[in-house]
C-alpha cells in the first residue's frame, strides 16, 4: 500500500476566511457572540493559539470586538481600526538608515510594587523582572525602556541576562499575546530619564505604556520614553 500523505494542519488564515464566510452568511447574528476559542479549536482540529490569531486578525480588521472575559462579539457595523503592531526598536532605527545599538542599564528581580500588582492583577509577593534599557541610533539616544515581566507567567525570563538582546525582541520571539492595552501621553522628563535621553529635566517627551496578556494572564508592562521631537505615525 502506498504511503498516505501527511495531513496538513489548518492555518489561522484559513480559519479567518471560513469565519468571515460564516459571519457573512448570517450563521451568527450581528451583535452576537462567536463561539469561544476552545470550542472553535475543537471544531477546526487545531491549537487554541491558531484560533486566537484568526480572531485577533478579525478584530484588527474591525469585523469583531474582543473583550477579556466577555468573548468575541460580531460588530453590527464593521469599522476600520488603526493598527498598532508591537514595533521593534532595532527595526525602527535601522529603517532610517541609522546604526542600531542596545544597552542594558539595569536588571533586577524584585517583588512587584503595589501599583504594578493592581495593574496586572498580581498576587501580593509576586516576583517580577525589572529591566531598564536604552536604544540608540548612530550613537544618539532614541528610546528609554522601563519594563516589568511577570515571572509566574514567563519563568524562562529569569534565566535571560538581556545584555546582548533587548527584552522586547526576546518577548516577540518567545511568547504570543492574546490581548494588549496601549496608552499614549506626554510627560516631563524625570532627571534620570533626561540624563539617558540627553535632554533637560522636565523636557516634554512622548511616552507609550503597553501591557500584554496571554489568556487573561499578564505577561509584561512597559513604559517607553522617546527622545524629544519623536513622531509616531500609523495607518488605518
Amino acid at each position: 500500500m502506498a504511503d498516505q500523505p501527511e495531513k496538513r494542519g489548518v492555518t489561522f488564515r484559513e480559519i479567518k476566511s471560513d469565519l468571515l464566510e460564516r459571519i457573512a452568511a448570517g450563521e451568527w447574528a450581528a451583535d452576537g457572540i462567536v463561539p469561544g476559542e476552545v470550542e472553535l479549536a475543537a471544531e477546526y482540529g487545531c491549537a487554541r493559539a491558531t484560533v486566537n490569531r484568526a480572531l485577533r486578525d478579525l478584530a484588527e480588521d474591525g469585523v469583531v470586538e474582543r473583550k477579556r472575559r466577555a468573548g468575541t462579539r460580531i460588530l453590527a457595523q464593521p469599522v476600520r481600526k488603526a493598527r498598532f503592531d508591537i514595533p521593534i526598536s532595532r527595526t525602527e532605527i535601522e529603517a532610517t538608515g541609522a546604526r542600531y545599538r542596545y544597552a542594558l542599564v539595569d536588571r533586577a528581580i524584585v517583588e512587584a510594587p503595589g501599583w504594578l500588582r493592581a495593574r496586572l492583577a498580581l498576587d501580593r509577593g509576586a516576583r517580577v523582572l525589572h529591566l531598564t534599557c536604552m536604544h540608540y541610533g548612530d550613537g544618539a539616544p532614541f528610546q528609554f525602556e522601563d519594563r516589568w515581566i511577570n515571572l509566574s507567567a514567563l519563568p524562562k525570563a529569569e534565566s535571560q541576562n538581556f545584555e546582548a538582546q533587548g527584552p522586547n525582541e526576546w518577548l516577540v520571539e518567545t511568547v504570543p499575546y492574546s490581548d494588549a492595552e496601549i496608552a499614549f501621553s506626554a510627560i516631563g522628563a524625570s532627571p534620570d530619564v533626561a540624563e539617558h535621553l540627553s535632554c533637560d529635566p522636565n523636557t516634554p517627551l512622548f511616552r507609550i505604556e503597553r501591557t500584554t496578556w496571554w489568556q487573561d494572564v499578564a505577561i509584561t508592562h512597559v513604559a517607553l520614553m522617546f527622545r524629544p521631537g519623536h513622531r509616531m505615525t500609523t495607518r488605518y
